[in-house]
């Protein structure tokens, strides 16, 4: 199958031809640009929900950790404790069959660090005890904000889903058409269109001369520049915005009076 060279086929167009090719390219991606319009920010709302939602599960995650470290801790200060009990029952019987009072000192030291051991476990044990029951109410709370934000993803991705199955087959048949129309312009042409495009407000890289003045910035047009934009010989943009510029015939409206 033979191959078409974009040069030759930029040569079998007219200006017109490819200025026409131009409009109706532009035609085409504003009407895509307001199908996409109608979703508004729900794409991004919705990926904003997922993002949070992600966030929060991790945070949830992490909470339980620290919930079950602190648990482990409050046993083991607990366990601690009981040894500690038992040390002093162990120590206060020796004492009752010391030899002398160096003996008898020993064994009241002992018992008396253990009793500080048994302090020292107490107090950590209510610190504990306190800073988990922070972390439970923060847990609550995430949980409540996580469910309310599953809840407001649910209805943004149900809204969406309506919208997009309103538009979808519209928009296909849109972005096809473009694509059609695309072929037909030069390679050359069609990479500044979108470059212009990209870069112009509302996605405006064609407009139409309208009461004198450029469609896209409206900025006055001199006469005889209009007459050259008239006479479809050569593609003329705007010397303020940079769009390109067609008279109203090109898309098969009658000049304006």
């Amino acid at each position: 199958m033979a191959t078409i060279d974009p040069k030759a086929k930029e040569k079998e167009m007219s200006v017109e031809e490819r200025l026409k090719a131009l409009y109706d390219l532009q035609t085409v991606e504003s009407s895509i640009d307001k199908i996409r319009t109608l979703r508004g920010e729900l794409p991004l709302e919705v990926q904003d929900l997922e993002d949070e939602i992600e966030g929060l599960d991790t945070r949830m995650a992490n909470l339980d950790g620290e919930i079950k470290s602190l648990n482990d801790a409050i046993l083991g200060k607990k366990n601690e404790i009981k040894e500690s009990g038992l040390l002093i029952k162990k120590y206060e019987a020796q004492q009752m069959n010391v030899r002398n009072n160096r003996e008898f000192d020993s064994l009241s030291k002992e018992i008396e660090f253990q009793k500080l051991e048994i302090e020292l476990c107490e107090k950590r044990i209510k610190e504990f005890t306190a800073e988990l029951k922070n972390k439970k109410e923060v847990g609550e709370s995430s949980k409540q904000l996580l469910e309310d934000r599953k809840a407001d993803l649910a209805a943004k991705k149900k809204e969406l889903d309506e919208i997009v199955g309103e538009t979808q087959v519209e928009e296909e048949r849109m972005m096809q058409k473009s694509e059609e129309i695309a072929t037909s312009v030069p390679e050359r042409l069609l990479t500044a269109f979108r470059r212009i495009r990209k870069n112009a407000r509302n996605g405006l890289a064609v407009v139409t001369v309208e009461r004198d003045a450029c469609g896209g910035c409206f900025n006055k047009i001199p006469p005889q520049r209009q007459l050259d934009i008239a006479s479809h010989k050569k593609v003329i943009v705007c010397e303020y915005c940079g769009r390109i510029l067609v008279d109203r015939a090109i898309g098969g409206e009658e000049a304006a009076e």
